[in-house]
C-alpha cells in the first residue's frame, strides 16, 4: 500500500476504533457496572480475528491491512507510554507510609504464591509448545510468574475510586500492596527481557541501562525537574512551552528504554512517578489525558485484539489449559492476600475485599503479554489465554468486592455511595511526593 493508502485506511480505522471503545465502554459501565476500560479491553477483542474477523472476514482483513499494522503499533506503544506516564503521576507515595507492614505481608504474599504456582505451571506450558523458541524452563517460570503476580495498580486505584474506598485503610491497604506488586513485577519481565536476546552484551545493556537510568530518575532528576514546578506555579499555569519540555523529556525517557532492551513504558511511568507534584501534575493530566485515554490507549488495546486469536484455543486440551490457568492464577493471588492480611490482623470479609481487588489484572496484564508477543517469548496461543485471564479477572474483581464486602459495608455504613467512574488512569494526585 502508498502511503496516501495507509492515510486513508488509517482515518477509516481509528474512528471504527474510537466508536467501538466508547460504545462498548459505555455499556460495560452502564449495564454491567464496570470501569470504561474494561470495555475498550473487550472491544479490541471484537475488532480482531476472534469475533469480527470470523463474522467478516474480509471486511475486517480490508479495514485492518497487514501493512497498516505497524502504524497501529507505533501509535499503541505511544498510548500505553504515555497513559503509564500519567499513571506515574498519580502515583502516591503516601500510600507507602501507610498500613506499611500489612501492606509488604499481602504484596509478598501476593508475589511468593504465585511464583510458587508458576514453578509448576511455567514448565508445563513450556511442554505443551505455548511459549516462544528458546525459552528455558527459567525464563518461562519466570515470566508466568510475572503475569500471574501483576496486579493492574491504575485499575485498581479507578476501582477504589469508584467503589468510595479513597482513604480508607482498605483502600490505603490494597494501593499499597498493588504498586509494590507492580513494581515489583516489572522488575521480573525487565529481567526476562534482559536475558531473553543475543547473549550477554544485550542483556548486560539491558540490566544496566536500566537500573543506571532508574538510579539517574530516582535521584537526580527529582531536583533538575522542581524548576519545572516551580515554572508553572509562578505562571498559574502551563504554557505550551513547559508542556513541549515535559514532552520531549517523556519521549526520551521512553526511547531511553527500549533502546537498552526494556520497554517504553518504563521509561514513561519512571518520569511520571519524579515529576513535581502540584500545579504542573495536575495540568499535565488535564491537557493529556482525553487525548491519551480516548485516542490512544484504544489503538493498544485494538493492536492486542488484532493479535487475539481465541479460535487457536481450539480442542478440549487447550481449554483446559485455559481453565487451568485461570484457576491458578485467581487462586494463587486471591488465596495469598486474603491470607496476609488475616494474619496481620484484618477481619475476614476486610481480607476477602483485599484479595478480590488484589485479583484485578486489567491494562498490566495485556501490557506485559504484548511485550512477551512481541518479544517471541510466548506464543499466540498462550497470548490469547492470558488475555482471557485478564479480562475475566478485571471482570470479576468489582462484583466479587461487593459480595464480600462492599455490599454489607455499605448496609452497615462504613462505606458511602458508589462513586460514578471517570475516564482517568487514577485519581487525581493531592500533594502527592
Amino acid at each position: 500500500m502508498t502511503p496516501a493508502e495507509l492515510s486513508v485506511v488509517f482515518f477509516l480505522q481509528m474512528a471504527v476504533i474510537i466508536a467501538a471503545c466508547r460504545l462498548v465502554g459505555f455499556a460495560a459501565k452502564k449495564w454491567f457496572g464496570q470501569p470504561q476500560v474494561v470495555g475498550e479491553m473487550i472491544a479490541g477483542v471484537i475488532l480482531g480475528p476472534s469475533l469480527f474477523g470470523l463474522l467478516a472476514p474480509d471486511i475486517q482483513s480490508a479495514l485492518f491491512p497487514a501493512e497498516s499494522k505497524a502504524i497501529l503499533f507505533v501509535g499503541a506503544q505511544f498510548g500505553v507510554g504515555l497513559y503509564m506516564f500519567l499513571v506515574g503521576l498519580g502515583f502516591r507515595t503516601e500510600h507507602f507510609r501507610q498500613n506499611a507492614r500489612s501492606a509488604f505481608s499481602v504484596s509478598f504474599a501476593g508475589m511468593a504464591a504465585p511464583f510458587l504456582v508458576a514453578v509448576a505451571l511455567g514448565p508445563w506450558l513450556l511442554s505443551q509448545g505455548l511459549f516462544g523458541e528458546g525459552i528455558n524452563n527459567t525464563q518461562a517460570i519466570l515470566f508466568t510468574g510475572a503475569c500471574i503476580a501483576i496486579t493492574a495498580f491504575p485499575m485498581l486505584a479507578r476501582i477504589i475510586h469508584e467503589r468510595g474506598l479513597s482513604g480508607t485503610a482498605l483502600g490505603s491497604l490494597s494501593l499499597s500492596a498493588g504498586a509494590i506488586d507492580d513494581a515489583a513485577a516489572w522488575c521480573v519481565l525487565a529481567v526476562v527481557l534482559a536475558t531473553f536476546g543475543d547473549g550477554a552484551p544485550v542483556a548486560i545493556k539491558a540490566i544496566a541501562g536500566g537500573a543506571a537510568f532508574a538510579i539517574f530518575m530516582l535521584t537526580l532528576a527529582p531536583k533538575l525537574l522542581a524548576p519545572l514546578g516551580r515554572a508553572v506555579e509562578r505562571e498559574g499555569k502551563l504554557t505550551a512551552s513547559t508542556l513541549g519540555i515535559v514532552l520531549i523529556l517523556f519521549m526520551l525517557s521512553a526511547f531511553i528504554m527500549d533502546w537498552v532492551g526494556i520497554h517504553a513504558v518504563f521509561g514513561g511511568f519512571i518520569l511520571g512517578c519524579v515529576m513535581p507534584r502540584g500545579l504542573l501534575t495536575t495540568e499535565i493530566r488535564k491537557q493529556l489525558e482525553p487525548f491519551a485515554v480516548v485516542v490512544l490507549l484504544p489503538m493498544f488495546f485494538t493492536f492486542s485484539g488484532l493479535h487475539t486469536q481465541l479460535t487457536l484455543v481450539n480442542s478440549l486440551s487447550l481449554v483446559g489449559v485455559t481453565v487451568a490457568i485461570l484457576i491458578a492464577s485467581v487462586a494463587a493471588k486471591g488465596v495469598a492476600c486474603w491470607g496476609a492480611a488475616r494474619l496481620t490482623g484484618q477481619d475476614n470479609s476486610t481480607a476477602m475485599g483485599i484479595g478480590a481487588l488484589m485479583n484485578a489484572r486489567g491494562l498490566m496484564e495485556l501490557i506485559i503479554i504484548n511485550i512477551g508477543l512481541q518479544r517471541g517469548i510466548i506464543g499466540p496461543a498462550l497470548f490469547s489465554m492470558l488475555v482471557l485471564m485478564a479480562i475475566v479477572t478485571t471482570l470479576m474483581a468489582s462484583p466479587l468486592f461487593e459480595l464480600v464486602y462492599g455490599r454489607k459495608a455499605r448496609e452497615r455504613g462504613e462505606l458511602g455511595a458508589l462513586t460514578e467512574d471517570e475516564d482517568a488512569p487514577s485519581p487525581a494526585p493531592r500533594g502527592a511526593t
